[in-house]
């Protein structure tokens, strides 16, 4: 995916395509790689917007859930999208779910694949181990049922971040902060209609997680894909644009007239 980076303010982003806002928000060793086939496919119908979330440029007390938050309200005001369609994908989903609840006025509906925000299981037991390669190539297969998924150019993109210490530092801050920032019941405060796609085999964020989120938001709908992990959008991404694209359609349409 050879798109250009554009630069604004402070904040760099891709920006593709005309229409409504698409805007994708990608995890904690996520990358705008992560969404290539996703951009292609929807840049024909929609604006498709994915900034850099700036994992480890802020100082360590804004690197939590919500100093990123925070980070994508300015964006959005800076850029002055409006009539948003916000998806993210596993710490992306959190920082979604965050900035609904908090701005709700310009989201228009919200799409989550895999999301933090009431269980995950990124870590495991421990915590990312400098310059044990095997280790990070484990920890990277475990994101996908396939474990070919993760190739790799991708075990080496995560060994080179948590090959630098102050790295290691930010993301476990992050993760601590995921945890911490547990929404629980919150969520039911969600009126946008939402859409959330998982995976089966998702082993990060389970299944379970997924019908919590679906019994607590009011307006949301389901929809699991076999044999995918905690990334669907890159895993299994001819499906997972087929379900969004439904979603999204429907929204297009105007209401019922009641007569």
């Amino acid at each position: 995916m050879n798109y250009e980076i554009k630069q604004y303010d402070k904040f760099r982003f891709l920006e593709e395509g005309e229409g409504e806002p698409l805007l994708l928000l990608h995890g904690l060793f996520g990358a705008l790689s992560n969404f290539s086939d996703l951009v292609e496919h929807f840049r024909k119908q929609y604006k498709v917007i994915v900034p850099l979330l700036p994992l480890f440029d802020l100082d360590i007390f804004h690197t939590t859930v919500g100093g990123f938050e925070k980070y994508i309200q300015r964006f959005i005001e800076v850029r002055e999208y409006d009539q948003i369609h916000l998806l993210g994908n596993s710490l992306g989903g959190h920082v979604a779910l965050l900035h609904v609840l908090k701005h709700p006025e310009r989201i228009k509906s919200l799409i989550l694949t895999g999301s933090s925000g009431l269980f995950e299981n990124g870590m495991g037991d421990t915590y990312p181990k400098r310059g044990d390669y095997e280790y990070i190539r484990k920890k990277s297969e475990l994101t996908f049922y396939d474990p070919a998924k993760a190739t790799k150019e991708l075990v080496d993109e995560v060994f080179e971040i948590t090959n630098n210490r102050l790295k290691v530092i930010k993301i476990i801050s992050l993760a601590k902060s995921a945890i911490r920032n547990n929404l629980g019941e919150e969520v039911s405060q969600i009126k946008q209609p939402t859409l959330l796609i998982w995976g089966n085999n998702d082993t990060i964020t389970p299944p379970f997680v997924a019908k919590e989120f679906n019994r607590l938001i009011p307006n949301s709908e389901l929809y699991f894909i076999d044999k995918c992990g905690h990334a669907p959008m890159m895993e299994v991404p001819g499906e997972f644009n087929k379900i969004l694209e439904s979603f999204l359609t429907k929204l297009k349409q105007p209401a019922a007239t009641v007569v």
